[in-house]
């Protein structure tokens, strides 16, 4: 077992900063209670028949403003305010990691800071994500963007082009494990870390039945 799995790294964003402004609290607010208006209608009445009106409403803010922090309904539930963490972690990842050890560092960094967020851990985010199919949809479109991203990192990262096939395969089995274990653990609950290695490990091991 290489070192990178018997030393996991600390939490990234649980260290303490500069307390945020009052202006950037404020937003956080106002964005905690959008969302909070919307997961209790969605509870309610569920997420369909819910709609924007209604969470401005509820959240006491103008369509305005409900529109300066949220594009539409669904970006309500997608956004998770996690793209700076994300961006850190990868900058902060060191060299010389084989391609296995570098996605179990990215899988366990982005595993931490989404466990330490309130909003990107809730399990009725989750829930909503893996059952409402517009919401499924919509997730797949944004994750097939985000793998987009990751695998031009990978690609400089391990000094081969973006658009090589072993790359590509690489990179879409590892995906597809990914969402298989995070999609199915029951009742909106997150996967453990664990099972997320394990996933990695058997796939390294040229998976074994």
């Amino acid at each position: 077992m290489s070192n990178e799995r018997a030393q996991p790294t600390a939490a990234p964003g649980r260290c303490p900063g500069p307390r945020p402004g009052l202006r950037e609290r404020n937003k956080a607010r106002t964005r905690n209670a959008i969302r909070n208006a919307a997961m209790d209608l969605f509870d309610r009445q569920g997420y369909t028949a819910t709609t924007v009106a209604q969470i401005a409403d509820a959240a006491q803010v103008s369509h305005t403003t409900f529109f300066r922090y949220f594009q539409s309904k669904e970006q309500v539930v997608l956004q998770d305010d996690l793209d700076e963490q994300r961006v850190a972690i990868l900058q902060a990842i060191p060299p010389g990691l084989s391609r296995f050890d570098l996605l179990r560092r990215i899988v366990t960094d982005l595993f931490h800071i989404a466990e330490a967020d309130e909003w990107a851990s809730d399990p009725r985010r989750s829930d909503l994500l893996n059952k409402e199919p517009e919401l499924m949809v919509a997730f797949q479109n944004e994750s097939d963007g985000i793998l987009a991203e990751a695998r031009g990192f990978i690609a400089d990262y391990l000094d081969v082009p973006a658009d090589d096939l072993r790359l590509r395969v690489f990179i879409a089995a590892a995906a597809g494990v990914m969402f298989h274990v995070t999609g199915h653990t029951g009742e909106g609950e997150m996967p453990t870390l664990e099972e997320c290695i394990e996933a990695i490990d058997l796939l390294e091991a040229g998976l074994p039945v």
